[in-house]
């Protein structure tokens, strides 16, 4: 698997993304809706990744920055034929040595808290993510659930190739 910066417009993933939208769509009212469209996701406080097995896409996820110690996982999504393979752990654990990388105090998320969500929940609370109330502007709502978690030294360099502590945005 290789995970890299991409651009979210490109064919294939924008197919995913659209999925993803379809998906939340399908398991929350409107309202209650956070996924970013493509436009959202090229934003310059946003840095988009998609896994890779030769040209065939697994999966996806995008960091995006709050502020210069804080970050949050966005458009994570594992391709439908691809699931139940570990895909999305890769992608976490990717995210996580990123924003270590950055030198982020924190990382968050929101996700649904129907039961659509429960292995994304699941998924987060290994990874030591731990239930929270609403980060940056969200706001309260039964439909959302908010997780985070302290990034510390022991997550550096988990990802081959991310060896600086010192906070920078790769360049797109």
């Amino acid at each position: 698997m290789n995970i890299r910066q991409e651009d979210p417009r490109k064919a294939p993933i924008a197919a995913l993304l659209a999925e993803h939208l379809e998906d939340m769509a399908r398991h929350s009212p409107p309202e209650s809706i956070h996924a970013l469209d493509l436009d959202a996701l090229t934003r310059p406080n946003i840095t988009f990744y998609a896994a890779w097995d030769g040209d065939d896409l697994l999966g996806c996820g995008a960091l995006a920055e709050l502020d210069a110690t804080h970050g949050e996982i966005k458009s994570m999504r594992t391709s439908m034929q691809h699931r139940r393979r570990g895909i999305a752990a890769h992608m976490l654990e990717h995210l996580i040595a990123i924003a270590t990388a950055r030198g982020y105090a924190r990382l968050s998320l929101e996700t649904g808290s129907m039961a659509a969500f429960a292995p994304a929940r699941a998924l987060y609370a290994r990874y030591d993510f731990e239930y929270c109330g609403p980060f940056g502007d969200y706001a309260l709502d039964p439909n959302s659930v908010f997780m985070t978690r302290s990034l510390t030294h022991r997550d550096e360099g988990r990802i081959t190739g991310i060896r600086s502590t010192r906070r920078h945005i790769p360049d797109r």
